[in-house]
């Protein structure tokens, strides 16, 4: 066994990598970007090397910086863990060339499943199924739409040389294939350089099943049972679950053979996921599955394998690099193991991702930390926390958005299910925006509970599973007006009557309003008195008699006990301090927790600032941090409403920002290649004049 790694990662996956390390009693080493330099995972190692600016051009993706690192370190092999240098089988070839032990699979493994034409072909000669398609190496725009035709729409189109989403569309009339591709091929070309593509049938109501393979240098293979990743937004996974279910004892069967087939027909050794599309029955079953690709690395959802098994695949990943052969295998998975991902992201604006600092991370209490091991009955921890980012770390633009896993067990599917929610009521998070809210409801959302989804299970139910927070915001409003008025008591003391809530007057006395925006909503929340007490509106609502209790449970939190109306509430409120106080060159943040649900409410910003970024009724602004990519219009250019303006690449993905309205590009303020901040003004718009042409 090794007695020293280079962790070549950041964020969750190092954390988790070094805590199989010290219970090895390995010494673990972390590589840093400036912008990681106080990172959870830095602290988690033994040692650490600085290796570059924040950019991960120029840091995690720099191979000879971070082989230089472990040269110097002393390690004597090196876990690239997933995404960045994972798959690249040129820094494989570097690391062995260096002296060094690359933990994951031989180069010319990892070369051959990367490149999804040459794997798909590899797959039909190993008598694994697969998906209708093209897969040859021409790659001429307009005969690729010739065989997309032939395969017949919809199509999907695909980065031959990654997977994770980038490069992906989904395409479904002749007229949108070309824009289509294009975007496949500036995402792929960004995110593994190499914009070479395939094209798919699109399988109607698919699954996405996956299943976890081992292989060592002795010629052993097997399959560590599979798991179902359907519930994907902007084609990446969300929850993934352990065993998949609604499979027959054959289905599963077969899945394994195919998944071992597909590791031996290129020789592979170490952890593996062969991943396939699986068509569905409509009734929560399959009828058939077609292999799609295989990730030659750990997978990020790889804990839900752990937890039904019992065993640390990081371990059997160092034991397999180090020349052991393969430990055993359980026969049979234990229990259920469901994994949901907390991404910083807005769910109501298109899972954008998110950015900032994190005011407020409070995890479940009794969960477990990167625990694998079972108790001495055999069952693991209930709950399980995977997460590389700490309160007061700040989510920045340069790597991907996900900040915590949570993963729960039980005996059962439906134990499983429950532990989940309740671990996901219990987490607040305030700073960046979050899917902590959406991710509740979705693990609730009849299908998923009924075990009858498909990939586009989150797309279909949208709606629903985005009006979960309406009530919680309407109840935020009444707790940000009690909030305000705590704060005028506290100032003005009890001798100022008209701060006092003993309702001395018989007379309906108003109170300044709050004015408070979420988005594009925007509201006036008031309170006022009358010889019954408090009540509350909004806007033009009826008033609702209003009564609280409230008491300061941090530097800016705050607990209310209320009851408005019919409705009692239990809020936890952070950001008040700021969020309430007269500043006209902030818009903060008030966060709303209540029962388990997260609403967002912060000040509108000033006549005065919006007059001084330009105006928001004719302007494009950034809707996050990010990077300019493609500029699909010109001064003087007449738009139709839906027309792409601006392409915005942040964290790996692009992000397509289109016109509102007819109307004329009145300046273009950014160029291609710059890198601009949330909120940014990109174009100024004027209104369509009768003269001007389409």
């Amino acid at each position: 066994m090794f007695t020293s790694v280079l962790i070549a990662n950041r964020g969750e996956i190092a954390c988790r990598i070094a805590a199989t390390c010290a219970r090895l009693g390995i010494r673990s080493i972390a590589v840093y970007s400036d912008a990681d330099a106080g990172a959870a995972h830095v602290a988690a190692c033994a040692d650490a090397v600085r290796i570059g600016p924040a950019a991960a051009a120029q840091s995690y993706l720099d191979g000879q910086r971070i082989l230089r690192a472990a040269l110097d370190s002393g390690a004597q092999a090196l876990h690239p863990g997933y995404g960045f240098l994972s798959e690249n089988p040129g820094f494989a070839r570097a690391c062995a060339a260096a002296g060094l032990v690359f933990i994951g699979p031989p180069p010319e493994a990892i070369e051959a499943m990367g490149l999804k034409a040459e794997s798909k072909r590899l797959m039909q000669a190993a008598g694994v199924p697969v998906v209708p398609g093209y897969h040859d190496a021409a790659q001429d725009d307009a005969m690729l739409a010739e065989q997309a035709a032939r395969i017949g729409w919809p199509v999907l189109i695909k980065a031959s040389a990654g997977g994770g989403g980038k490069g992906m569309r989904e395409v479904h009339a002749p007229a949108d294939f070309a824009p289509a591709l294009a975007a496949c091929r500036r995402e792929a070309r960004a995110a593994f350089g190499d914009d070479a593509v395939l094209i798919e049938k699109l399988v109607a109501r698919p699954r996405h099943i996956e299943v976890q393979v081992f292989a060592d240098r002795h010629g052993h293979a097997l399959a560590l049972f599979e798991r179902d990743c359907s519930l994907q937004r902007r084609h990446q996974k969300v929850v993934e679950e352990a065993p998949a279910p609604g499979l027959r004892a054959e289905q599963r069967a077969r899945l394994a053979e195919a998944a071992v087939a597909a590791a031996r027909a290129v020789r592979y050794e170490g952890a593996g996921t062969v991943e396939f599309i699986a068509e569905g029955d409509g009734g929560g079953g399959i009828r058939d599955f077609y292999f799609m690709e295989m990730n030659t690395r750990l997978q990020v959802e790889h804990p839900v394998t752990e937890m039904i098994t019992g065993l640390d695949l990081v371990e059997w990943q160092l034991r397999v690099a180090a020349g052991e052969p393969l430990p055993a295998a359980p026969a049979q998975p234990h229990g259920h193991a469901i994994e949901a991902r907390l991404y910083a992201e807005n769910p109501r604006n298109g899972f954008l991702p998110s950015s900032g600092r994190v005011q407020r991370l409070s995890l479940p209490a009794r969960a477990a930390r990167f625990e694998v091991a079972a108790d001495a009955h055999g069952k693991p921890a209930a709950l399980r926390v995977d997460s590389g980012v700490r309160e007061g770390d700040s989510v920045g633009t340069f790597y991907d958005p996900m900040l915590a896993k949570l993963i729960a067990w039980g005996e059962t599917r439906g134990q499983a299910i429950e532990r989940l929610g309740e671990a996901l009521r219990a987490t607040r998070l305030a700073g960046p925006d979050a899917n902590t809210s959406f991710l509740r409801r979705l693990v609730r959302a009849p299908a998923f509970v009924e075990g009858n989804m498909d990939t586009g299970l989150i797309g279909r139910a949208l709606d629903d599973l985005l009006d979960g927070g309406v009530e919680a915001a309407h109840a935020a409003q009444a707790v940000a007006c009690a909030l305000q008025q705590e704060r005028v008591e506290q100032a003005a003391g009890d001798a100022d009557p008209w701060a006092r809530r003993d309702a001395w007057s018989n007379g309906v006395l108003p109170t300044p309003g709050l004015r408070l925006e979420c988005g594009e909503q925007q509201l006036l929340a008031r309170l006022s008195r009358d010889a019954g007490g408090w009540r509350f509106a909004c806007d033009d609502e009826a008033p609702r008699p209003l009564q609280w209790e409230a008491a300061r449970s941090g530097a800016d939190e705050w607990t209310l006990r209320m009851r408005c109306g019919e409705q009692e509430l239990h809020a936890q409120v952070v950001g008040a301090a700021a969020a309430l106080r007269d500043d006209a060159d902030a818009a903060p943040r008030l966060h709303v927790f209540i029962d388990g649900e997260h609403a967002c409410w912060q000040l509108p910003r000033t006549a005065q600032r919006a007059a001084a970024a330009g105006g928001a009724q004719d302007s494009v602004r950034a809707p996050m941090p990010g990077r300019i990519v493609a500029l699909a219009v010109a001064p003087g250019q007449a738009v139709r409403a839906g027309q792409t303006l601006v392409v915005l690449e942040a964290m790996k993905m692009e992000h397509a920002l289109q016109a509102g309205d007819d109307g004329v590009v009145d300046a273009v303020l950014v160029r291609e290649g710059a890198q601009v901040d949330d909120g940014a003004l990109l174009l100024r718009m004027r209104a369509t004049a009768p003269d001007d042409a389409p």
